[in-house]
This record gives structure tokens, sequence and C-alpha cells, in this order.
């Protein structure tokens, strides 16, 4: 887990595989059962039938990004 071993979970509200739920929490994340969820600017989601809402937002981070340049 590239987030976890990078120290950038800490702190932030997240969605995963349930699987990694431990983990995350241990890593100082606030772990949330939800297809998708959007803190700041990492947006995470938990598994492949999520990808709809997944791509929603990431779209909706990029349009926002490109307003505000």
């Amino acid at each position: 887990m590239t987030l976890i071993e990078a120290d950038a979970v800490r702190g932030r509200t997240m969605t995963s595989w349930p699987s990694l739920r431990t983990d995350l929490t241990n890593a100082g994340a606030k772990w949330v059962d939800r297809e998708v969820v959007v803190d700041g600017n990492l947006i995470t989601s938990r598994k492949p039938q999520d990808l709809p809402a997944f791509d929603r937002e990431m779209v909706r981070l990029f349009a926002d990004a490109r307003a505000h340049a």
C-alpha cells in the first residue's frame, strides 16, 4: 500500500476494499464504507463496481482545478 508507506493517509478519510481497513486505520486514516470518498485532492473507492462514482469525482476534481487555474 504505497499511500501508507508514504505516510499520506494519516488524518484522511478514505474507503477501500474492506480487507485494507485495519491497515489504513492503523496508519491513521478514518476508514468508511462508501462507494467513493473525496478528502481534499484524494479520491478513494472500494471496488471495480464503484468506478463510475470514482470517475465522476475525478472529473469534478479536474474541472474544479481547471476553473481555479
